[in-house]
């Protein structure tokens, strides 16, 4: 053992219970306080090379320091599990009636795109569904950007007719 791990584990066994009770009267709780005071004696070990030797008031400071650390960690996290509700992080679950509902909508939005023409169709789910531009559905159709653009009118159209004369109905 040399000097300096002598002159440690010196200073841990006359100091480290004063400084427990430091850092317990702080944080309240005795196994953090004791924890906290392994972790700066740990600190110290690693930075042996630099340490002096004049320890209690540069100890009674890392405690305090520790101890403000640890308060300011627990406080951090007690204010984000507040914030954090159940319905925060658990999936909304539908409703049987909700399912049913979508599968209907579905439905209904797939007879509507079959009533289309099927070039229209065609070049409605490259836009909407695939995302494609006009001049990218004009490239792969060979047709002009204006075509897409009227094909595209025709089908919005004919969508916005049937859903709203649906709805008319139900008024």
């Amino acid at each position: 053992m040399t000097d300096k791990s002598k002159d440690l584990a010196a200073l841990y066994l006359t100091e480290h219970e004063r400084l427990e009770r430091q850092i317990r009267r702080r944080v309240g709780c005795r196994n953090i306080a004791s924890d906290l005071v392994q972790d700066i004696f740990l600190r110290l070990w690693e930075k042996a090379i630099e340490w002096k030797g004049d320890s209690a008031a540069y100890l009674t400071r890392c405690a305090r320091n520790a101890a403000i650390d640890h308060l300011r960690a627990e406080k951090t996290k007690a204010d984000y599990l507040q914030g954090v509700l159940p319905e925060h992080y658990t999936e909304e679950v539908e409703s049987p009636q909700d399912i049913v509902s979508a599968q209907q909508n579905i439905h209904h939005i797939d007879e509507i795109l079959a009533a289309l023409p099927q070039k229209t169709r065609h070049i409605f789910l490259l836009n909407r569904v695939h995302g494609r531009s006009f001049s990218e559905i004009a490239a792969v159709m060979g047709i002009s950007s204006r075509a897409v653009a009227k094909h595209m009118a025709r089908a919005v159209a004919a969508c916005e007719a049937r859903i709203g004369g649906e709805h008319d109905d139900t008024d």
